[in-house]
C-alpha cells in the first residue's frame, strides 16, 4: 500500500521555525520526485517546493524562496521541509506528494499521484 504520512505541524509565532516530515512507504521512494504543497482555507492548493529523486535538484515557489528548504533521505524514505522566518500567511494545511509514474520537478498539483493526509501549520502574529 502506497502511503505518505506527514508530521511536524503545529502553532508558532511569526518569525519562528518548523520542520515538517513525511514518511513514505509501499513503493520505491528513491525513484520518485517529491513535492510539498499547502492549502489555506478558501484558497487553491499551492506547490511550494519539489526535489528530484536523488536530492541534488530542488525548486521553490517565490512565496517561500529563501525561507524553506526541502530535503530527502532515501535510506530512511523520508522527506523534510525546514521552514524559517514563518509569516501568518504561511498558515495552511501542508501536504507532501509523490510523483511515482513520471520524472520531473514541478509545482503543479496535477503532476503528483500520491498524497499524504496533511499536517496543519498555524502562524500567529
Amino acid at each position: 500500500q502506497v502511503q505518505l504520512v506527514e508530521s511536524g505541524g503545529g502553532s508558532v509565532q511569526a518569525g519562528g521555525s518548523l520542520r515538517l516530515s513525511c514518511a513514505a512507504s509501499g513503493y520505491t521512494y528513491s525513484r520518485s520526485y517529491m513535492g510539498w504543497f499547502r492549502q489555506a482555507p478558501g484558497k487553491e492548493r499551492e506547490g511550494i517546493a519539489c526535489i528530484n529523486d536523488n536530492g541534488d535538484y530542488t525548486y521553490y515557489a517565490d512565496s517561500v524562496k529563501g525561507r524553506v528548504t526541502i530535503s530527502r533521505d532515501n535510506v530512511k524514505n523520508t522527506l523534510d521541509l525546514q521552514m524559517n522566518s514563518l509569516k501568518p500567511e504561511d498558515t495552511a494545511m501542508y501536504y507532501c506528494a509523490a510523483r511515482t509514474r513520471r520524472i520531473g520537478c514541478g509545482l503543479g498539483a496535477d503532476l503528483y499521484d500520491v498524497w499524504g493526509q496533511g499536517t496543519q501549520v498555524t502562524v500567529s502574529s
